[in-house]
């Protein structure tokens, strides 16, 4: 994990050591010709946005949270796992700090959708319900640690990269705790005809100093992996192909 040491810093520029926490990037941005979880080098486009939005900021390390790919349930299958965890090693080797949680598979009942009809638990239907655990809560605890330890670790800033509101109240926590550490958040929604799709949650707003709404296409494809990532003493890290 990337340090950058106080005697680095420059007072004249007021440069402020960030720490970046990426989760859910995946899903506000699908149907972009990169994609940011799949072929994108997360800490290089991490970088690049952070100094648009702060370039007094100086990045000291990025942790990436996610849960392992059940292969079964993927629209790839096997090759879904197996480019997830290339994808995995990769963000690995490039100094990025990977947490996974895990994916927890059940069965389950939900209303069933009658046009024109309100929903009612009287007409249930079973499914399977898939649920991803522990990520926010790692997010969760890895943001407040870091709040915890900003002295010893010299961090002056965490950064969120997520729209996921959960996390609003470890926002709050930070601020009302820590007041001596800026936040930003950095969410990955897509731009469509220069417009947002989505609102920026208001849960997240109220709790950080900054807040970016997008990320846009531009930013993700000046970040694109090599197809190739060259490992010491180990065979290189080949790009999936249907990536």
């Amino acid at each position: 994990m990337l340090r950058l040491p106080a005697a680095a810093q420059s007072p004249e520029r007021g440069n402020r050591c960030a720490r970046r926490f990426g989760l859910g990037i995946c899903p506000g941005i699908r149907g972009l010709q990169q994609r940011l979880v799949g072929v994108e080098h997360i800490d290089q486009a991490g970088r690049a946005v952070l100094h648009i939005q702060d370039p007094a900021s100086a990045t000291v390390s990025v942790d990436y949270f996610t849960s392992p790919v059940i292969a079964r349930l993927a629209t790839h299958g096997q090759a879904s796992n197996d480019a997830q965890h290339r994808y995995i090693r990769a963000l690995q080797a490039k100094g990025v700090s990977v947490t996974q949680g895990r994916h927890r598979l059940a069965r389950g009942y939900a209303p069933r959708y009658m046009e024109g009809q309100e929903a009612s638990r009287r007409n249930q239907v079973a499914i399977w319900q898939l649920e991803e655990k522990e990520t926010d809560v790692n997010i969760a605890l890895g943001m407040y640690r870091t709040a915890c330890r900003s002295d010893q670790l010299k961090i002056e800033q965490i950064v969120l990269v997520s729209g996921d509101t959960d996390l609003g109240p470890a926002l709050a926590a930070i601020r009302q705790d820590f007041p001596n550490i800026r936040l930003g958040v950095i969410l990955p929604h897509r731009l469509e005809d220069k417009e947002l799709v989505r609102n920026p949650p208001g849960s997240l707003k109220k709790h950080v100093d900054w807040l970016r709404t997008y990320i846009t296409d531009d930013e993700l494809s000046v970040c694109q992996l090599p197809v190739k990532v060259p490992l010491v003493r180990k065979p290189a890290i080949v790009k999936p192909d249907y990536w």
